[in-house]
C-alpha cells in the first residue's frame, strides 16, 4: 500500500490530534512537524519523524502529499493559509464564517500558482454542519435552518483570547439558550439572533498587572466572535484553568424544519458531542487529506470546500466495499 505522506503545521492539541489520527489509518504517515518554536524543544509522539522549523516548509517540497494546517483561524490561518497552499496541497480547519468567502479567494489563488490543491474549513462546523445544511435545505427546500453550538469549549474562540495583549492563557464556553432550542424542537419556527441563540462564556488568565478592564472591553466587542453575544468574561488563575477547565468537550445541533405537500411538517436533526473538540477536528482535518491526495493525483487545483469533495473519496475502502458495506 503506498502511503499518503503527511506533515503538520502547527503542534498544540489540533497537531496532536492530528498524530493520533494518523495513526488510526493505515494508508497514512506522519513525514514531518513543523513549528513556530525551537524545534529541540518539542517532543512528538512518532519515533523517527523530524520536527522543523516554519522556515523549513519550502524545502520539504516533494516529501510531503498533503500539508494540514494546525493553526488558529484569527491570525495564524490567514496568513498560513494562502502561504501554504503555494507549495503543497493543504488542508485546514478555518472557521470564522463571516470571512470564508475572501479566504477561500487568497487560497484559491495561492494554490492555482502552486498547481496544488487546498481544502479549507475542514472540522465540524464549518465542515460536518455545513453538509448537513446543505442536504436538509435540498431534501426541505421550503423551510428553515438552526444551529446550536455547545455546550462546549470553542477551539476558534478561546485562541482568539489568548491572542489579546496581557492574556496569558482563556478558554471560551459557547452554550445554547435551552428555550430556544426546545422552541425549533417542539414545532416552531422562530427567528432567533445569535443572542437569542447563545451565550459565551469566558475563563481568562490575565497578565502580572495587566489591564483587565481593556481585555473584558475587547472580549466583548469582538467582531464575529464574541460582539453579537450575551459575554461573560471570568479572570481566573491559572491553576483554576488547568484544574476546572483543562478538558476540550463540545458539539451541537443542526435542525431544519420545513414542510412539504400541503403542510406537512418536519424536523432533520443532527448532533454531536465530543469528549474532546481537537481530537474530532483532527480526525475530519485527516479524512479530508485523504481526499485531497486524491484530488491532486487527478490534477485537480485549486481551492475546495466539504462541499467539492464526493463521500467516497474520504474514505480507505473501495468503492465496491463501500457499496457492499454501508450502502
Amino acid at each position: 500500500m503506498q502511503k499518503t505522506r503527511i506533515g503538520i503545521l502547527g503542534y498544540g492539541n489540533l497537531g496532536k490530534g492530528v498524530e493520533f489520527a494518523i495513526r488510526q489509518n493505515p494508508d497514512m504517515e506522519l513525514t514531518a512537524v513543523f513549528t513556530r518554536r525551537a524545534p529541540e524543544t518539542l517532543r512528538i509522539a512518532t519515533p523517527g519523524v523530524n520536527v522543523y522549523g516554519a522556515d523549513m516548509m519550502e524545502r520539504m517540497r516533494g516529501s510531503i502529499d498533503v500539508l494540514i494546517l494546525c493553526g488558529g483561524s484569527a491570525t495564524d490561518l490567514p496568513e498560513q493559509g494562502p502561504a501554504c497552499a503555494a507549495l503543497f496541497n493543504t488542508v485546514d480547519s478555518f472557521d470564522t464564517h463571516a470571512k470564508i468567502p475572501e479566504y477561500f479567494a487568497a487560497v484559491d489563488r495561492a494554490a492555482r500558482s502552486g498547481s496544488n490543491v487546498a481544502i479549507i474549513s475542514v472540522g465540524w462546523d464549518p465542515g460536518m454542519f455545513s453538509l448537513n445544511r446543505l442536504y436538509a435545505n435540498c431534501i426541505l427546500p421550503e423551510g428553515k435552518d438552526y444551529t446550536f453550538w455547545g455546550e462546549g469549549i470553542s477551539q476558534g474562540h478561546s485562541d482568539a483570547i489568548r491572542r489579546i495583549e496581557g492574556v496569558v492563557d482563556g478558554k471560551q464556553y459557547t452554550i445554547p439558550v435551552p428555550d430556544a432550542l426546545e422552541a425549533v424542537r417542539g414545532g416552531g419556527s422562530p427567528d432567533l439572533t445569535p443572542r437569542q441563540s447563545h451565550t459565551r462564556h469566558c475563563f481568562v488568565v490575565a497578565e502580572p498587572g495587566a489591564d483587565k478592564a481593556r481585555i473584558e472591553r475587547e472580549i466583548r466587542t469582538m467582531p464575529n466572535y464574541f460582539s453579537d453575544y450575551n459575554t461573560t468574561v471570568n479572570f481566573v488563575t491559572q491553576e483554576e484553568l488547568d484544574r476546572d477547565h483543562g478538558r476540550m468537550p463540545h458539539g451541537g445541533f443542526v435542525l431544519r424544519r420545513g414542510t412539504t405537500g400541503s403542510g406537512t411538517n418536519h424536523l432533520i436533526e443532527y448532533s454531536l458531542k465530543l469528549d474532546s473538540n481537537p481530537e474530532f477536528t483532527a480526525n475530519v482535518l485527516v479524512a479530508y487529506a485523504r481526499a485531497a491526495n486524491r484530488l491532486a493525483s487527478g490534477k485537480a487545483v485549486g481551492a475546495k470546500t466539504v462541499f467539492d469533495i464526493p463521500p467516497a473519496w474520504l474514505s480507505p475502502k473501495t468503492d465496491e466495499e463501500l457499496r457492499k458495506t454501508m450502502l
